[in-house]
This record gives structure tokens, sequence and C-alpha cells, in this order.
């Protein structure tokens, strides 16, 4: 087995293999060294890719692209890389070896005694990072091309002080660069549990400033010794990370002067454009405020405290070790932590973060989950004049979450009496989500309404985005009921009575669940304060993040599905939100409006709703609402609404470009469909017997 005392020193290529350092998720690091004529050595960290995924195609891609990014880069505060070959099939990559630790063991390490790590030795690591950020996402290949280069795990484990003090960030394997974004697309969930942006979990695109976010993470646990977001169960601490949370810092940051609490939580925002912009400018927000106050910032002190501590020998690697020398009194004064009580137990957030099991309903405090009494197996339910029944828990759920039936309906445990629903543990938090009741006083709050038709209904969805309006959107279809809660135009949580868009039934339609896996997670609902997806996370059928991206693409789903109606009745109430359940943030509307337009419109739709405007004339706003590249279109449909750019007749755009066979007359009224919805293209008279939202009334 590599790594063990029998199997070294191996030869790799050129290099002897002399012990093992460190095994990531994709790749191992190991000390090695390449001997040369007339007594030439040269001591490297050599990082090969794990045996078992040496064959997989997405590993060795990024690994060769690591390397090649990393070798254009060069800078004191970066981890260059020297060599990259290949030996008996196997890729390797041969690296700067930083002698002396890491800053996760030195977050660890401080917290361990109880300290806040020196403030001068804090400021140096940050500073010497973004020096190293500066450089990178600045960086040009050889044709003095932009890399557009995002590092994606600025995580303490990736940040090495050496024995002299210098900081170097390394580990560029999940790195995003212009030209391979096609094995970083958007959405997908890269970076360290703990250490990711807003935008990285919940798949925006992502630049520059979300290193600075992650690197704000690592100056925030700097500075109070204790994890930022990676405390509890996993999907907590995406759900924090999302929502920006910063109470842990808040709490533990009084001994931070403000100044410099200013700058970390700058780095915090959580909106991108709230931040500092560049690496540069973070940089020099922190030397200002050390300039202000005195400090001089670098390792003088940091080097003596972490032999003291012994995060590092004062020999080099290989040699034997001396005895480390007593610091002279007065040489370390390290800020002691008060000796409040800390509510967050203090984990290495590099490793895996074991989830603590849910309370369970009515247990008793410190009760497990385990512990508490199972969920019957069997309910009765009165429908009418008739009982249904016996039927198992996740039926009795269907019936609710579908609403058939609701809060007085009768249902009986077992044998037991009839009684409300609502008055059954395992019901109530059902009842009362968002999905199948509106909050408090929103029944008598003044609403819009409006009915749904083919030709305006996308255009009314686009105003409420472009106009950034919060609140609730009920939709009715018969007998589906849809409420998408907005946030600034936003979906940011989105219910449904359909069958076939319930979580469970998604999960088992994607092949990430069993039926029988749901059921038995739905039987256990109780536990878990009746959430489905934590019932399943508990029973290790979904992992957080597999649960975390289903309720993404639940919440996208479902909002697509509703810009498809082409019938019903939309009603929009104000200012109304879904505190506390919501998934999504940020999540712009434009694009999942611009795809349900497109799905939900076949090629006679568009013929009979554009018939009578082929003799008209269309033309760009003069005002657009929003740029057209928000729709995400694809570069066909985008180039046809680009090519709108002045007054031309419909039938006039179809045929400049069905002439050269660039698009298909569908294509074409596609994407001139779209530009009318979204108000980009206007015609006169367009939407046909448009349907305005009522004015605001009360309900009777």
């Amino acid at each position: 087995m590599p790594g063990t005392p029998a199997h070294f020193p191996q030869k790799l290529g050129p290099y002897e293999l002399l012990r093992l350092l460190a095994t990531g998720g994709m790749a191992e690091v190991y000390l090695a060294r390449r001997d040369g004529p007339h007594g030439f050595t040269k001591t490297v960290a050599l990082k090969r890719i794990l045996p078992q995924l040496a064959r997989d195609a997405d590993f060795v891609s990024m690994f060769i692209d690591e390397a090649r990014v990393c070798a254009q880069l060069s800078h004191p505060n970066l981890v260059q890389v020297f060599d990259f070959g290949e030996a008996g099939g196997e890729l390797y990559m041969a690296m700067e070896f930083v002698d002396g630790t890491t800053g996760a063991k030195v977050v660890r390490k401080a917290a361990a005694l109880g300290e806040y790590l020196l403030l001068d030795g804090t400021l140096h690591i940050i500073v010497s990072v973004l020096r190293g950020l500066e450089y990178a996402h600045a960086a040009v290949d050889v044709h003095g091309v932009p890399l557009g280069l995002v590092h994606r795990d600025v995580s303490p484990g990736n940040i090495l002080i050496a024995r002299s003090g210098s900081v170097k960030l390394g580990d560029f394997g999940i790195a995003r660069a212009d030209d391979f974004e096609r094995r970083t697309e958007e959405g997908q969930l890269k970076g360290k549990l703990g250490y990711m942006s807003p935008e990285q979990v919940t798949g925006r695109k992502i630049d520059a400033r979300s290193d600075l976010f992650t690197l704000g993470i690592v100056l925030a646990e700097l500075l109070v010794s204790r994890p930022l977001f990676g405390v509890g169960n996993e999907l907590d601490v995406l759900m924090r990370i999302r929502d920006a949370d910063l109470s842990v810092f808040d709490r533990f940051s009084s001994h931070v002067h403000g100044d410099l609490a200013a700058i970390a939580r700058k780095a915090l925002a959580q909106d991108p454009s709230d931040r500092f912009q560049t690496a540069g400018e973070f940089a020099e927000a922190i030397e200002e405020f050390a300039r202000q106050q005195r400090i001089s910032i670098g390792s003088s002190r940091l080097v003596p405290w972490m032999q003291q501590t012994g995060l590092i020998t004062t020999t080099r690697s290989g040699e034997h070790l001396l005895d480390i020398p007593r610091m002279p009194e007065g040489a370390r004064k390290p800020h002691k932590r008060p000796k409040t009580p800390n509510p967050d137990a203090i984990v290495a957030r590099d490793v895996p973060i074991h989830e603590a099991s849910p309370p369970a309903t009515g247990a008793p405090p410190g009760a497990s989950a385990a512990e508490a009494p199972v969920s019957p197996a069997v309910f009765r339910v009165t429908m009418g004049e008739h009982i249904v029944g016996p039927i198992p828990y996740a039926e009795l759920v269907e019936l609710v979450a579908t609403e058939r039936a609701n809060g007085d309906t009768p249902v009986a445990r077992g044998n037991g009496p009839f009684r409300p629903a609502r008055e059954l543990p395992e019901l109530a938090r059902l009842l009362l989500s968002p999905a199948l009741s509106l909050p408090p006083g929103a029944s008598t709050m003044a609403r819009d309404t409006w009915e749904i038709d083919r030709a305006s209904h996308a255009m009314n969805l686009f105003d409420l985005t472009t106009r950034k309006e919060t609140g609730l959107l009920l939709a009715t279809q018969n007998r589906r009921r849809k409420k998408v809660f907005l946030v600034d135009g936003a979906p940011v949580l989105t219910t449904s009575t359909d069958k076939n868009e319930l979580l469970g039934q998604q999960l088992v339609s994607r092949g990430m669940a069993l039926p029988m896996e749901v059921d038995m997670a739905l039987a256990l609902c109780p536990r878990y304060g009746g959430r489905l997806g934590d019932a399943l996370v508990g029973l290790g059928v979904l992992r957080p993040i597999e649960l975390f991206r289903a309720l993404v693409a639940q919440t996208h789903e479902r909002f697509i599905d509703l810009v498809t109606w082409k019938f019903g009745t939309l009603e929009f109430i104000p200012n109304v939100r879904a505190e506390g359940d919501a998934i999504l943030h940020g999540t712009s509307a434009y694009e999942l409006i611009t795809k349900g337009l497109l799905q939900g419109l076949a090629e006679v739709d568009l013929l009979e709703l554009l018939a009578p405007f082929m003799d008209a004339e269309i033309r760009p706003a003069s005002a657009p609402p929003f740029p057209a590249a928000h729709l995400r279109l694809s570069h066909r449909l985008a180039t046809i609404l680009a090519s709108v750019d002045a007054p031309k007749r419909f039938g006039e755009v179809i045929d400049q470009h069905t002439a050269d066979g660039f698009a298909s007359r569908d294509d074409i009224l596609r994407a001139l469909f779209v530009g009318l919805s979204a108000r980009l293209l206007i015609t006169t008279g367009f939407p046909p017997l448009p349907r305005k939202p009522s004015v605001p009334t009360l309900p009777m």
C-alpha cells in the first residue's frame, strides 16, 4: 500500500519518492528527490493522480489543466510547478516543496490552545495570499491572453507556511480558467465544504471575487479561532454560506478592532458587487489598517510561535530533530481568548464533518432520532362520506401535499379516534409549511390578479423580475396550485400540489432514490421535523450536497413549468416572504422564464400568435429593461435577436436568416417571441388581447 515505510523509496520517472506527505480527493503528494550529475539534488513535492482515478478521463483532464496553468504562474506567494511528466502510464507533477505547516494546522492549534493568533502574523498570512491571488487573477498566457483564473479552493489547508515564515497558496486542482471552462460548468459544486462562496453554493457564475470571499472566511477564522460556517450537518453549512451568515463572527469578534472587522465583513458580503473587487484592493485595505494602527505585518513573531507550539521544528525535514529552546520570557504574547462557553465545537473543516442526528419530534431534550418513538405504520382518512385506509404515512403525506386533504380533514392513527389532521404531530409541520398555508396576514393583503394566456404570460413574469418584486405569486390551473416566493424578482422557493413535482417523485424519476427508500424516509419524517430531505440524508440515501442540488433543481423546474402554462390564474401579493424555507438566493429568473417559454410553445402556437404581425414592423426597444445576455439564449437565437437592430418587417427578418440556412423558421419565430415577451423588441399591438393585472383589491 502506498505510504507504508516498506514501500519507500520508490521510483517514478527520474524522481525518488521518499515518503507520503498527503492524500486528497484526487491525488496524493510525496516528498521526492531528483538527483543529477556532480552531486546535484533537488527536493520537490511530487503530485500524482490516485491509482483508482488514473483512468478517469475527467480527473486526468483536470490534472493536466492544473499542470498547464500552474506552469505559467511564477510568484513568490504561489507554489511553483517545476516539471510535468509521465512514467509507466502515470502522470506526475513536480512542485515546490514548502517545508513547514499549513494554515489549517495554525487555526486548529490556536483553537486548541484557546488563543487568538498574533495579529501581525494573521495579517501577514492573508496579505501574502492576496498578493498571490492578485497575480493569479491577472495572469496571462504566453500570447498575452488573460487566463481568467479563479482558484475556487482558497482554504486553510491550501495555504502553506514555510519555516522561514513565507506564505504560499497551492493546489489549483479545481481552478477555473477561461480556456477549460468546459470541465468546470456553472452549477457544479466544487470546493471544500465551509470554504465556498454563496455563488459557488447556489451554482451561479463565479469570478475572482469568489476567491476573495473564501479568503475572507480564512481571515475571520484566524481572528476568532472558530469555524465560521462549518459546524453542523452539511446542508446547514451550505445554507449559512448561501446567506453569508456572519453570526459566529459577530458573537466572537468583540476583541477585533472595528476597522479590521469591517474589512472582514466587506470581504464576506453576500453580493459580489459589495465585496472588494480585486485582491489588490483587499490587500491595500489591510495594509492601510496596519499603517494606521502601527502594526508591522510580517512573520517575525509568527515563526517563534509556530516553533513554540510544535507546528514546525528548528530543523530541516529529514535531519535529526534538535531540542527546541524555550523562548525568552515575553517573546510570545498570545492574546488569550476569554473563558466564555463556546457553543460551537472546534472542528478542522478540511476533514469531513460528522452529521449530528436531528432531534426527534416530541422527544425529550437531548434525545436522538434513534430514541424517538417510531411513527405508526397506517392511518385512516375521512374523505367526504368515505373512509380511506388503512394507508401508510407516505400516502397520507401525498394526500395532504396535493391538497386532497387539509388541516380539517379527520384522520385516525391506526385504530384510534378520528381528529383533525392538524392535531397529528407528524403532520403539523407539513400543514404549516409555505406549500400548504399562507403566511400570517397574507389572506387579507391587497393583490394583483390576472388571467394566464399564451401571449402575455411570460411578459408578466418578466415584468415582475425586471421590477425586482418581492412577494408571493399564486398560480392556479384547475386543481393544480403553485406558489412562487420572489425576492428582488428571483424565485427563492416554489411549492406545488402536482404529485409529479413532489420531492420524492422527482428523486425517483431522476434515479437518485428508490421508491422504497422514499417510502421509508417518509415514514421516518416525524423524527426529522417533517422534512423528507433530512430523512433521506439521515438514512444515507442522499448526501447533503445531493439533497441541496435536488432542492435547487426542484425550485427551477417548478418555476419553468409555471412558465409553460397556457391558461389559469395568477395572483401576486407583494411583500410576503417564506422566512427560513427558501433554498435559492440571488438566482436570476430571466433564464428560467426563457427556458419555460421555449419549452412551452410549439411552432403551431408561435405561428398562431405571430401570424397577425407578419407584415408589421418590429424594432428594438429604445430603453431595454435589461441586457439581452440575461436571457442566456443559444448562439443562434441570440444572433437572431441581435439582428433586429433597426426597424424591420417580421417577414424581412425571417427571409434574412432562412436565405443562408442559418436558422429555421421555428428558431426565428422563437427568438422574436422571446424578445417581444421580454420587451427587448416592440411591435404595435403586441401582445394581442392583453390581460393586464387588475386594480389591487382586498379579498372579500
